[in-house]
């Protein structure tokens, strides 16, 4: 007697999800979230339309989830900076690492954070604004720590941490548009050692770097 083999219950995804997301990343980095289209998307990650919405939303949830992996991935040397003891190593590490992520070899250049939505029409503004909140998020973080600093005696007593901090991120946000416009890592490590050599000291009373 001729016996049916039963169906699978369930279809698996078939797809390593960490790796299209990754790939994904990568071409909003590169290409923007508008420039990204789903054709490049679903193309770059292996996968269809279907399959990618199933996996992670329309187009809007996808950014959101590739800014995430971006912050914990390239960009995770941001929370990592605020962890050093003193706020000049604090500034050496932010811009030290933001010179590393936007040069880095086999990855677009420049910053997702910052090119990714920079000129966007309707369609793009929740993009936008995500990156906004992402920007501001970095100067809130980059602000509570030289608010801890003052307070330590390691910044002058007069600096205003809110500025100080908008300060920073202004590099970080220049040297990742100038890797983009194709500045080397050479170049922009001279930048990043111009801008450390006026970090301001305890003993000085001023209000900006």
């Amino acid at each position: 007697m001729e016996t049916r083999q039963k169906a699978p219950i369930g279809r698996p995804r078939g797809f390593d999800t960490e790796e299209a997301l990754e790939r994904a990343m990568r071409v909003f980095w590169e290409q923007g979230y508008e420039g990204a289209s789903l054709t490049d998307l679903t193309n770059a990650m292996g996968i269809t339309r279907t399959s990618m919405y199933a996996a992670f939303g329309n187009k809007e949830d996808l950014f959101r989830k590739a800014l995430d992996r971006y912050t914990e991935g390239p960009a995770s040397y941001g929370v990592r900076a605020t962890r050093e003891p003193t706020t000049r190593e604090v500034a050496t590490a932010f811009l030290n690492g933001s010179v590393r992520a936007t040069t880095q070899p086999g990855c677009p250049a420049g910053c997702l954070g910052v090119q990714g939505a920079l000129a966007v029409g309707e369609p793009g503004r929740t993009a936008r604004d995500a990156l906004v909140i992402w920007r501001d998020e970095g100067i809130t973080l980059l602000r509570d720590r030289f608010r801890q600093a003052v307070d330590e005696g390691d910044l002058p007593p007069d600096l205003d941490p809110a500025l100080l901090a908008r300060y920073l991120m202004t590099l970080a946000n220049g040297i990742a548009v100038q890797a983009a416009g194709g500045a080397t890592r050479e170049d922009l490590q001279l930048v990043a050692d111009m801008a450390l050599r006026s970090w301001p000291s305890a003993g000085a009373q001023q209000t900006a770097p």
